[in-house]
């Protein structure tokens, strides 16, 4: 009896034709003797279609095309089930891909993604939304909020609007931040919740994170004017300034004195004034080398 194989690709990630994709698991899935259903991810209620197709084939594995924010979907959809996925870079970031050092190439991508090796990672519940590799509030999300209003896609697209972003750049905002049974007060440009250690850009925001370690950072940015910026930007985080300031825990609230942008795995997600993060250890597992 044939294994079953589950593709889910998003058909708009990235600004990427998805055919090849689709045409190169297939055969690889007919070589491999695989019965292989594909879902088309739409925006309406992904999460509810992937579970109903998973109670409904039982897949071996489960496929990703997509970026981050793809990955998360089916993270979610899968929370309480043991199965490994495969990721397939097709996102315009691909931050988890990116930072578990997963290759980009399509066919070496496949054959990874089979893999009977497999690493577990955390993941991180934020308000009750799950985060697999980077969030934060302030002024990247801002970047991503006005990102997603834009025509153009890629990191041209991110560079044109981290320019813009930096222009309209209002008043640093509070956070009072417990955490390790210690209270934080400090004025912030940004936070970043950190599961993992760089974008997808390559640039290490967090580079003392493991993505596996039971514990995330919070990375706080006390002034981004535009040199501290550009040396973020160019992958020379000043980790060590007065500026900068991490956290490395399991658990944190954070509370701002007015709104500020959220953003989780590259997704905007509105504003907020208050966080409750939490540690998922070891909460999926992807394949690996």
């Amino acid at each position: 009896m044939k294994k079953n194989i589950l593709l889910v690709v998003n058909p708009i990630s990235g600004a990427i034709d998805k055919s090849e994709f689709i045409e190169a698991v297939t055969f690889f899935a007919t070589q491999e003797n695989l019965n292989l259903i594909i879902y088309s991810t739409s925006g309406k209620d992904d999460i509810e279609k992937i579970q109903a197709l998973y109670t409904l084939h039982q897949p071996q594995r489960i496929l990703i095309a997509g970026g981050d924010g793809t990955i998360k979907i089916v993270a979610e959809a899968m929370k309480e089930k043991d199965v490994i996925l495969g990721i397939l870079p097709a996102g315009s970031a691909n931050g988890l891909a990116t930072d578990l050092d997963l290759p980009l190439a399509l066919e070496e991508s496949i054959v990874l993604a089979f893999s009977e090796h497999y690493i577990e990672v955390d993941a991180i519940s934020i308000n009750g939304e799950m985060c697999l590799h980077l969030s934060d509030i302030g002024l990247n999300a801002d970047l991503i909020k006005n990102y997603e209003k834009s025509s153009v896609r890629g990191k041209l697209g991110y560079v044109i609007q981290a320019f813009n972003t930096l222009i309209d750049l209002g008043d640093p905002f509070k956070a009072t931040i417990v955490a390790n049974n210690k209270k934080l007060i400090s004025n912030a440009r940004m936070i970043v919740i950190a599961n993992a250690t760089k974008y997808g850009t390559g640039v290490v925001i967090n580079p003392n994170g493991i993505i596996n370690d039971g514990k995330f950072e919070l990375v706080i940015l006390k002034n981004l004017d535009l040199f501290v910026f550009a040396e973020i930007i160019t992958g020379n985080i000043p980790i060590n300034s007065e500026d900068v300031e991490v956290i490395s825990t399991d658990k944190a609230t954070i509370t701002t004195n007015f709104r500020v942008s959220l953003q989780i795995d590259g997704e905007y997600c509105g504003t907020v004034n208050q966080l409750d993060i939490t540690t998922l250890s070891k909460h999926i597992k992807i394949a690996m080398k």
